[in-house]
């Protein structure tokens, strides 16, 4: 499993449409989200996903298509993220209509290729469970 440290963006263009992604760590996910709204007041959808591990070290996922087409935009980028292995991160994308629908494929696509883009530009650090163990001796 992996995880990131910090923030990273990529933009992609499909037929006019505009998908920028933020790849972020899970911590950040709720106010970034805030700030990505008030940022783009005129982007039609902001799709998300992420995974995080729990208390019980289960891995949490969730997945949004925020109005695309069912299963065309939140799974596929879930799936880019359980491809990846990564654990305690999000995935924001910010979609501008661009007047051409692309169809369910072209939307997997896309969302896809806009994920892959992201984490390709990340940097991932391997997640190693640690414990901490004190021993006294006499």
């Amino acid at each position: 499993m992996n995880f990131i440290k910090e923030e990273f963006v990529t933009t992609l263009e499909v037929k006019q449409s505009k998908f920028i992604a933020h790849l972020i760590p899970f911590s950040q996910y709720q106010s970034k989200l805030i700030v990505l709204k008030k940022e783009h007041p005129k982007a039609r959808h902001f799709v998300v996903a992420y995974r995080y591990l729990n208390e019980y070290e289960q891995v949490v996922e969730y997945s949004s298509d925020d109005g695309e087409p069912s299963g065309t935009s939140g799974k596929p980028s879930l799936m880019v993220l359980q491809g990846q292995g990564l654990i305690n991160a999000a995935v924001i994308v910010v979609r501008y209509f661009g007047g051409t629908k692309l169809g369910t494929g072209g939307l997997v696509r896309a969302y896809s290729d806009t994920l892959n883009a992201v984490v390709a530009s990340a940097e991932l650090f391997e997640y190693k469970k640690e414990v901490m163990l004190e021993i006294v001796f006499d």
